[in-house]
């Protein structure tokens, strides 16, 4: 799943950036309004965490502009704590949530988390389809036989991708842009080599090629 972090503290943004990598993140981090204004534009982003103080402008017009433009990913501000003023404009502006500093990371992923469910129609932390199930807290996938499997968190972020919308077809360029950040060179072989790995769990009719298009997730078999 494809992150944008704006945050122009470059040490928290290195420490968050490493701890929503291990939560099945991929995270691409800017420390600029302008820069977080074109990568919006251009990347397939999931969802942002956005911090209001940055050296070039104010986070709150960074959003406004993205909600102008019809970008709709879900968006969390960072505020200074007790700055409710900031917290009111930030929801007025289209956030989706809002977490006043200093936090824990856990309560950051665990709010991500939760407004990517929102936007995605889910209640529970456990993405559906057919007869599996993938809990995104434990990055583990339980078969209908009731046996679970832990997962890399590669094979996680693909396996999250493709069991979110069962049927629709991914191709190659779009499972890489959200398996990998701008700064990863992955081989062009990556993705088939995870397909292999994770048909081993779930069958090789359940992920199906669709040949010069794609990859879908069956949930019919």
């Amino acid at each position: 799943m494809r992150l944008l972090l704006v945050e122009d503290d470059r040490l928290l943004a290195d420490g968050l950036s490493s701890q929503l990598e291990k939560a099945g993140f991929s995270v691409d981090a800017t420390y600029t309004a302008k820069e977080a204004l074109i990568l919006a534009e251009q990347e397939d982003y999931r969802a942002v965490v956005l911090d209001l103080g940055l050296p070039d402008g104010n986070g709150l017009d960074v959003l406004r502009k993205w909600r102008m433009n019809r970008i709709g990913f879900p968006v969390l501000i960072l505020t200074a704590r007790g700055d409710w003023q900031d917290k009111v404009n930030g929801l007025k502006a289209g956030a989706d949530d809002y977490l006043a500093k200093p936090f824990q990371t856990e309560e950051l992923i665990a709010r991500l988390n939760a407004i990517v469910r929102r936007s995605e129609g889910r209640v529970h932390s456990v993405v559906k389809a057919g007869r599996f199930e993938l809990d995104e807290n434990r990055q583990s996938l339980k078969l209908d036989d009731g046996t679970e499997h832990t997962l890399t968190g590669t094979e996680f972020r693909l396996l999250r991708c493709l069991m979110s919308r069962p049927g629709h077809v991914f191709s190659k360029e779009q499972l890489m842009e959200q398996l990998y950040n701008l700064n990863d060179n992955p081989s062009e072989n990556v993705i088939e080599a995870y397909i292999r790995r994770l048909r081993k769990l779930v069958g090789s009719d359940t992920i199906s090629t669709r040949r010069g298009q794609g990859y879908l997730f069956n949930d019919a078999v």
